[in-house]
């Protein structure tokens, strides 16, 4: 199993990259792949299909009879996928790809809490721009937690699971008096 989720993975994460990039014009693109890949995943998960995915003929036959089945349930672009991974003989991987590209939509929409330490309480402005700018930076949406620590002097900390930014006074200080030892 794990060798058809290396297979299946990177064709998730090109749709998954190419969906993310077209939301921009269209908010629903990815819930629109995420219905496509589930159609094609039930379709190509039929008795009869595996059968016919396996037998000897052209990718092109393939492709245009899974399109065939399809009908206006997959667009252009899924129609696309299916001849790319037709001409590859990868069609039977396609549970797999909408497992994997399921996965990426969840890991993208997770929300990253970030702990933020200041020396006095920040105003709403502030917040929404530490927010902003650690959304842009861990690529997903913030939940913020606010806190005071008056011992800081001045400035911020700010942490998540992966890093801290210590922005405040008492560290720069540690961090000239480490300098200079």
């Amino acid at each position: 199993m794990s060798e058809l989720t290396t297979i299946a993975r990177p064709y998730a994460k090109a749709v998954f990259d190419f969906a993310i990039e077209q939301r921009s014009i269209d908010k629903s693109t990815v819930k629109k792949w995420e219905e496509m890949l589930g159609f094609l995943a039930e379709v190509v998960e039929n008795d009869t299909m595996k059968d016919f995915l396996t037998s000897s003929f052209s990718a092109e036959k393939l492709a245009d009879t899974v399109i065939s089945i399809c009908g206006e349930q997959v667009d252009q672009y899924g129609q696309n996928l299916i001849r790319l991974m037709a001409e590859n003989k990868r069609l039977t991987v396609l549970p797999i790809v909408f497992k994997e590209f399921q996965h990426y939509v969840e890991e993208y929409n997770a929300i990253a809490e970030v702990q933020v330490t200041s020396a006095q309480p920040l105003s709403i402005a502030q917040q929404e721009k530490v927010a902003a700018a650690m959304e842009k930076k861990l690529a997903r949406k913030i939940k913020l937690n606010c806190n005071v620590d008056t011992s800081l002097i001045a400035g911020v900390i700010i942490r998540t699971d992966d890093f801290v930014i210590d922005g405040s006074s008492r560290g720069q200080l540690n961090r000239l008096a480490n300098e200079l030892q």
